[in-house]
C-alpha cells in the first residue's frame, strides 16, 4: 500500500497543525481493512461455505465499515489535493453507517438487573436505535480526532480491543472476542510500519474504520448485558479518546469555534508542547489508555 500511496501521488501533505514534516503515504487504512475482513471470515466462519452470508451482524457491521472506509478515502484524496472535505456528507455517511449496525440487530437493547439477571429498564425501539447510532458516530469522531501523531490511534486502538477481547472472553462472548483479535492483529501489523518516524499512516479512511469496528464489537459485547455499573465498561475501554475529545469539544464550545475545525488542543499536541518528544508522548497517552482499558476488566470482573 505504501509503494501504490507513492506511485500515485495519495499522500498527506504537511501543514502546521500536523506533527511530521514531510509527504507521507496514507493508504494504511486500505491493508487494515482487507487485512480485518479476510482474517475475520477465515476465522469466524465456514469460508468454503460462505456462512458469513447469514450472519446479518456481521453483514452490518462490514457494510459500515466498508461505507466509513470509502467516505475516508473520498477525505483523504481531498487532503492530497490541499482541500478540505465538507463536515456534513461525512457526518451523514456516519449514521447511514451506524444504521446498517441497527438494521442488522446490532443495538443496544438496555441496562440489565445485576441482582436478578433480567433487564429492568428496557429501552424502546426507537431510543435503543437512537443510543446506538450515537454511541457509534461519537466513537468514530473520537478516534478520527485522536489521529494526529505516528503511532498513537493503532496503538491507543490495539490496548482497546485487546480490552474488549479480554472482556467478551469473560463474558463467554466468542463472536465479539474473534472480531476483538483481529483487530488486534491488524493494528499491531500497521504499527511495524506506523510508530514514529512513520512510514504509512492510516488517514481518515483508517481512523473512522477503526473506530466504527471497536463501537460495533462494543455493542455487540461489552453493551449486550450492561448492568449500571458495568455500562461504564466500554466507555472506559476507549477512554483515552473518549475523554480527550470530550474536552476539546468543551473547549472550542466555551471559546466559540467551530466543533469540527482541526486545532492543537488535543492532549497529544499538548504533551509535546510541554517539551516530550513524540515516542514520550505517544507513551503517556498508551499508559493512560492502559490505566483505562485495566480498569475497565477490573469492572468486567467485579460485576459478573
Amino acid at each position: 500500500m505504501r509503494r501504490v500511496a507513492i506511485k500515485t501521488g495519495f499522500v498527506d501533505l504537511p501543514t502546521e497543525r500536523k506533527a511530521h514534516k514531510g509527504p507521507l503515504p496514507m493508504l494504511g487504512g486500505a491493508a487494515m481493512l482487507f487485512a480485518f475482513m479476510l482474517s475475520t471470515i477465515l476465522v469466524r466462519h465456514d469460508f468454503l461455505h460462505a456462512t458469513w452470508r447469514t450472519d446479518k451482524p456481521f453483514i452490518g457491521m462490514a457494510g459500515g465499515a466498508l461505507l466509513m472506509f470509502i467516505v475516508g478515502m473520498v477525505d483523504d484524496y481531498a487532503k492530497t489535493r490541499r482541500k478540505e472535505f465538507p463536515a456534513w456528507p461525512k457526518f451523514a455517511a456516519q449514521i447511514i453507517a451506524a444504521s446498517f449496525l441497527v438494521a442488522s440487530g446490532v443495538v443496544i437493547r438496555g441496562i440489565e438487573d445485576p441482582v436478578h439477571g433480567a433487564y429492568f429498564i428496557t429501552f424502546s425501539p426507537w431510543l435503543r436505535d437512537f443510543l446506538t447510532i450515537v454511541w457509534v458516530v461519537g466513537i468514530v469522531n473520537v478516534f478520527n480526532f485522536l489521529d494526529g501523531m505516528d503511532g498513537l490511534a493503532g496503538g491507543i486502538a490495539a490496548i482497546s480491543a485487546t480490552t474488549l477481547m479480554i472482556i467478551s472472553t469473560i463474558k463467554g462472548d466468542s463472536t465479539s472476542a474473534i472480531l476483538a483479535a483481529s483487530l488486534i492483529g491488524v493494528t499491531l501489523a500497521f504499527l511495524r510500519y506506523n510508530f514514529y518516524p512513520a512510514r504509512i499512516i492510516m488517514g481518515d479512511a483508517g481512523s473512522t474504520f477503526l473506530g466504527y469496528v471497536l463501537a460495533a464489537i462494543a455493542v455487540m459485547g461489552a453493551f449486550k448485558s450492561a448492568t449500571v455499573v458495568s455500562i461504564f465498561v466500554p466507555i472506559l475501554a476507549l477512554g483515552v479518546p473518549i475523554f480527550d475529545a470530550l474536552y476539546v469539544v468543551l473547549r472550542r464550545v466555551r471559546e466559540r469555534r467551530p466543533v469540527h475545525k482541526a486545532d492543537r488542543t488535543h492532549g497529544h499536541y499538548r504533551l509535546m508542547a510541554s517539551g516530550l518528544t513524540q515516542i514520550q508522548t505517544v507513551s503517556v497517552m498508551y499508559l493512560v489508555a492502559l490505566a483505562f482499558c485495566l480498569a475497565s476488566i477490573l469492572i468486567a470482573i467485579t460485576t459478573r
